[in-house]
């Protein structure tokens, strides 16, 4: 019988970037549809962990309702369950720069503002579903924190939890794995701990990088 580990740390070596490279960062859901898609560039990555810049004015992949109203739009009975189409939006407002590690239930974002400085960081809880070759694949797990600066932390979308359970978007058991991933990132951002010790808050991405693209195939 194969070992799963093995299989999935020689699929993650199969699927490893160099600087520069251009990845997708993409959300699945676990019924195996595909939502939300951002381009990104390549920072770093050892097959284990991806560091890549999410640029302003990216065109990413968004689903929306078939009357066009993105989720943001519905209410939250909707937000989660009914039919989805793909569309073409942007990536608006400020640079990410993106953590995700293959086996972590999150991903680490630093937000910048338009000049550059850095805001604040945003753990979003996501369920982990490995990379393929066009980039990693994870779930998103609609409950996020937010971390300042000075170290004070929010959840967020709380409220959105019952109704994302009740349309299947995840178990009682994976939401459990998610609220402790994020109990363990806010524990570390009051301790100052990596990620929010510092770090990587006065990185810039390469001003020679080009937008990347979003491919077509991707809104059919």
């Amino acid at each position: 019988m194969p070992n799963s580990t093995v299989d999935e740390t020689r699929n993650s070596r199969l699927h490893q970037w160099s600087s520069g490279d251009e990845v997708l960062y993409s959300f699945w859901r676990l019924d195996g549809s595909l939502g939300t898609v951002h381009p990104a560039r390549v920072v770093s990555d050892d097959g284990e962990e991806l560091l890549c810049w999410v640029l302003p004015d990216t065109p990413i992949r968004i689903t929306t309702s078939p009357d066009g109203r993105s989720p943001r739009e519905m209410p939250l009975a909707e937000r989660f369950s009914g039919p989805r189409v793909p569309a073409r939006s942007t990536w608006r407002g400020t640079s990410t720069l993106r953590l995700v590690h293959e086996s972590r239930w999150s991903s680490v974002w630093w937000f910048f503002e338009p000049d550059g400085s850095f805001r604040n960081w945003y753990v979003n809880l996501e369920i982990p579903r490995g990379r393929d070759e066009h980039g990693v694949r994870r779930v998103d797990g609609v409950l996020d924190v937010e971390v300042w600066p000075d170290g004070s932390w929010s959840w967020k979308d709380e409220h959105e939890l019952d109704d994302a359970l009740a349309a299947g978007r995840f178990s009682q058991a994976e939401l459990a794995k998610l609220r402790a991933e994020g109990e363990e990132m806010i524990a570390r951002a009051k301790d100052g701990l990596f990620p929010f010790d510092g770090t990587y808050c006065d990185a810039r991405p390469d001003p020679t990088w080009s937008v990347p693209k979003l491919p077509a195939y991707l809104l059919s």
